[in-house]
């Protein structure tokens, strides 16, 4: 895991940074007795969370990021924010997604604080695949604001999980099966809280691709496996089918998603390694949980127990 800390009166001081750490930029001060920026970072390889506050007024002009850009104010306003073919303003609560990877943006900051969570737009192709496996397109948003209040503040929970529980501690971030599936989840949450060109049903050919035999594939893979952090696009490939068709066959045969069947698989792992450890040794449920991609250890022993019908603290003691 990666963290970084800005904290400077100097507006040349804090345009080097904002190039350095998003795109080149051009930024002016709106309030000259005033110029103080602090923001802080914690990124894992794919995403990164930064909360930035600004005691001034800041104007911004940004080439493009290349990546997937989510704000959500948390005070103060952001006003003009422009790009090709969008002119909009946000204020505190707002979630929205500032603009395609590939376009320049330009705008105003009003003495605001706020979160910029970055993304790789890989992800959403990855989450969401397509009809090809052989020739994937790209999937992007088309939209800036989200479907519904109800979608945005599911983004919002997201992003104050990924921070909370994911970024909050490098030795859990660090564990490449929470990341990973921090940012598969991240993503999946992008993709139902903007519009987008992802087509979520499936084709006649995804239909008839959805055999048992495809499926026993993605089964075999998961389960050979289950310490990769696996995304669907790579179950899809190993079944020989593409994203869809995966979908639509766990969908019917096991009444689950691939990674729900992922995290079973990885809920076992976790079982056979807290009856095998010794806590005398220093092993910890905390531990554990975090190596097969379980972030939040309340969670953890709550899906543990649903499925042991008893802690995973009891097994660790007892073995």
């Amino acid at each position: 895991m990666e963290t970084l800390t800005f904290d400077s009166e100097d507006l040349e001081r804090t345009e080097e940074f904002l190039s350095h750490a998003y795109a080149k930029m051009r930024i002016g001060n709106g309030t000259p007795d005033s110029s103080r920026a602090r923001i802080h970072r914690s990124a894992i390889d794919t995403v990164s969370v930064d909360e930035l506050d600004l005691d001034f007024d800041m104007s911004y002009a940004v080439t493009p990021l290349g990546r997937i850009c989510l704000c959500v104010v948390h005070e103060g306003t952001i006003e003009d924010h422009v790009y090709q073919g969008v002119s909009d303003s946000f204020g505190p609560g707002d979630v929205v997604s500032f603009a395609p990877p590939e376009l320049s943006y330009a705008g105003r900051i009003h003495a605001a604080r706020y979160n910029i969570t970055m993304l790789d737009p890989d992800l959403l192709t990855q989450v969401a695949g397509t009809a090809d496996p052989l020739r994937p397109e790209p999937v992007r948003l088309t939209g800036h604001r989200p479907l519904s209040v109800a979608a945005g503040e599911r983004l919002r929970s997201t992003i104050r999980y990924v921070q909370d529980h994911v970024l909050a501690d490098a030795a859990v971030a660090d564990q490449p099966l929470v990341a990973s599936t921090a940012a598969q989840h991240l993503a999946a949450t992008v993709l139902a809280t903007f519009p987008n060109t992802a087509s979520v049903d499936p084709t006649g050919l995804d239909r008839q691709d959805a055999r048992p035999a495809a499926l026993r594939r993605a089964l075999a893979f998961i389960e050979g496996h289950p310490d990769r952090p696996l995304t669907v696009a790579e179950i899809a490939e190993a079944a020989h089918v593409s994203v869809r068709a995966l979908q639509y066959a766990f969908r019917r045969h096991l009444e689950c998603t691939p990674l729900a069947y992922v995290r079973q698989v990885r809920l076992s792992q976790a079982h056979a390694e807290l009856v095998a450890a010794d806590p005398e040794a220093g092993a910890t449920v905390t531990d554990i949980a975090a190596r097969w991609g379980f972030s939040h250890p309340g969670r953890f022993a709550t899906l543990y127990r649903r499925t042991y019908a008893r802690s995973p603290r009891r097994t660790l003691q007892d073995g």
